[in-house]
């Protein structure tokens, strides 16, 4: 008789097993009518890969079926955990996950990003197009000359456009920098070696009928200083969020106007000897 019980228990276990392959609240349903002890059913649990509702209806469901805390208390933990079973066979390709492009965590390219509120409250990350090669004038040539370097030429950095084509609203946005791997420097200013927000001004610029234009370094007859026009400079605040990225954040209210982070550094390959690296933005109201 005893043969027969485990016998035809056997059975069952098998028809379940083979029925499903991953374990789920409604085997271990089945495994408790069928009456296996209490000790079997917790070591197939956790021995087998599954699939398990651990919400408030599943484990009501357990309990209405006869599953003792303890199966109960194996199930919980059990979903709880991830599985290792669904992991794609050696050859085939991963999943692809979806990321939110609005998400600053999420992975973005390099560049900055403005972050903006649509009329429907929504945030929204604006990705910000360097701006195209600004033209590099040279002002005061004459004034240097009179006062034979005392007083300094200006090299003013000229933007096409009367307006950027990246607008806000909000009187103190916040911005993301994305830099790249040590490795791939340079590719986002171009030559230059660019890692880090304060390597950048954040300036005011003037607007002119058909550009904009402000001043990014001075020069006398033995000398050229990178320097932006401090009237027109505005301090920000730069967060580090991890490796690569970093949360930057005006020090005041910004007027409607024209905007840029600006990059400029001496170096080779210019009539100059100056480069520049605009990210341009404007504030309306």
């Amino acid at each position: 008789m005893r043969k027969t019980f485990f016998a035809l228990l056997f059975v069952a276990l098998c028809s379940v097993l083979t029925a499903q392959q991953t374990l789920n609240n409604d085997s271990v349903i089945k495994l408790v009518k069928a009456g296996l002890s209490e000790d079997l059913i917790i070591s197939m649990i956790s021995t087998s890969p599954g699939a398990y509702d651990a919400s408030a209806d599943g484990i009501v469901a357990l309990k209405a079926s006869g599953a003792s805390d303890k199966i109960v208390a194996t199930v919980i933990v059990k979903a709880s955990t991830p599985s290792t079973s669904s992991a794609p066979a050696a050859g085939t390709p991963p999943p692809v996950v979806s990321a939110d492009p609005d998400d600053p965590a999420s992975k973005h390219d390099v560049g900055v990003y403005l972050v903006s509120t649509d009329h429907e409250g929504k945030r929204k990350m604006i990705f910000i197009d360097r701006a195209g090669e600004a033209g590099v004038k040279t002002a005061n040539v004459a004034g240097m000359a009179f006062s034979y370097g005392i007083a300094k030429a200006k090299l003013k950095a000229e933007i096409p456009g009367a307006h950027a084509p990246t607008r806000a609203r909000d009187t103190r946005p916040i911005f993301y920098m994305y830099f790249p791997e040590m490795s791939g420097l340079g590719s986002f200013g171009g030559t230059d070696m660019i890692s880090s927000p304060n390597q950048f001004s954040l300036l005011s610029l003037e607007e002119k009928k058909e550009r904009r234009e402000t001043q990014i370094a001075k020069m006398g007859f033995a000398s050229q200083n990178v320097g932006a026009d401090e009237k027109k400079q505005i301090m920000f605040a730069s967060e580090r969020i991890r490796s690569g990225m970093y949360k930057v954040t005006p020090k005041q209210d910004l007027k409607a106007g024209e905007y840029a982070f600006i990059m400029a550094t001496q170096g080779a390959g210019r009539a100059t000897g100056t480069t520049v690296v605009i990210y341009d933005f404007g504030i309306d109201r």
